[in-house]
């Protein structure tokens, strides 16, 4: 942790969080981790962790919040120190924020990061995985987007342009897996769960920063609704952290004993399941993640450029 990222998130389980008046000590396993007590303005607490009161006490005392998250980032609580006011700057700075100068760059980066995903998988495979068109279409609304003034109209080419984008990715997996386009729940086949599941753990971790940086997750700039805020930001962020595992586990790693599909819905294997998550802890960036926070937080208190990390 820095000074310019003043939340610390601990995340999982089995962590052992302790301070001294002086500085912060977090013991998971065989690593353990000090922080100057002054440095840390908002500790993050997601799953099940040893919280001892001498933590709680310390932290309170120097001024700091303590947010708890159930283990898939869901916000439960907080702890405020006595007479806190919350940074009321940050949440006016936001609500009063102009939403298409943050949703252009987050979904021209969207299809970027996708697109950039598509011709990997296109130089790689040795085939043609594109329908006549599909790729120069795909380039045209990446212009189209950046010259979007409109928000329905940055909202629909978003749309559009994922469903194509799950599309044309299910001709690179086996047939037999039954994936051809991204589906809403229940889910009758193992690689939409496994995207779901990814997606799950992105959302959570990206909610975390959102909340340590005192952001409402619930105002997004491209996307509305609960958690919209959430959900702009993990879309520039699928491709790279959580598609290209998806991907590889789908072709590589996946057998017909790893899954059990029904009429109403299918299920992961437990010890798949646990590889597959073990994959994805390796491939979701959380330091990018806390960065593009920043970059968000500085462009609306700041007027700074906002610009948007995807690969």
């Amino acid at each position: 942790m820095t000074a310019t990222q003043p939340w610390l998130p601990v995340f999982g389980y089995g962590g052992h969080i302790k301070a001294t008046t002086q500085e912060l000590v977090i013991a998971h396993g065989s690593t353990t981790r000090r922080y100057p007590l002054q440095a840390v303005k908002h500790l993050l607490v997601v799953g099940g962790h040893t919280l001892h009161t001498s933590a709680v006490t310390n932290l309170l005392k120097a001024g700091a919040v303590i947010t708890f998250f159930d283990i898939d980032g869901t916000p439960v609580g907080y702890l405020y120190p006595y007479g806190y006011r919350p940074d009321e700057a940050v949440r006016t700075a936001q609500e009063q924020a102009a939403p298409h100068r943050f949703a252009q760059p987050l979904a021209t980066a969207g299809l970027q990061s996708r697109l950039l995903l598509l011709e990997e998988l296109y130089g790689r495979s040795g085939q043609d995985i594109f329908y006549a068109g599909e790729l120069d279409f795909l380039h045209q609304v990446r212009e189209e987007l950046a010259a979007s003034v409109t928000m329905e109209e940055l909202r629909r080419l978003s749309r559009l342009t994922a469903d194509m984008y799950y599309e044309i990715l299910s001709r690179t997996l086996p047939p037999e897996l039954g994936f051809r386009r991204r589906t809403i729940r229940p889910y009758l086949d193992p690689v939409n769960v496994m995207f779901s599941l990814g997606y799950a753990m992105l959302y959570g971790n990206c909610c975390v920063s959102l909340v340590g940086a005192h952001l409402d997750p619930d105002l997004g700039m491209l996307h509305e609704g609960a958690g919209s805020l959430v959900q702009d930001f993990i879309e520039p962020q699928k491709a790279a952290m959580v598609d290209r595992t998806v991907l590889r586990f789908a072709r590589d790693e996946v057998s017909g004993e790893d899954y059990e599909c029904s009429e109403k819905r299918c299920y992961l294997d437990g010890n798949f399941s646990a590889r597959f998550v073990a994959a994805l802890r390796e491939t979701i960036d959380q330091p990018r993640i806390d960065t593009q926070v920043h970059i968000l937080r500085d462009a609306l208190l700041t007027n700074a450029e906002f610009h948007v990390l995807y690969w």
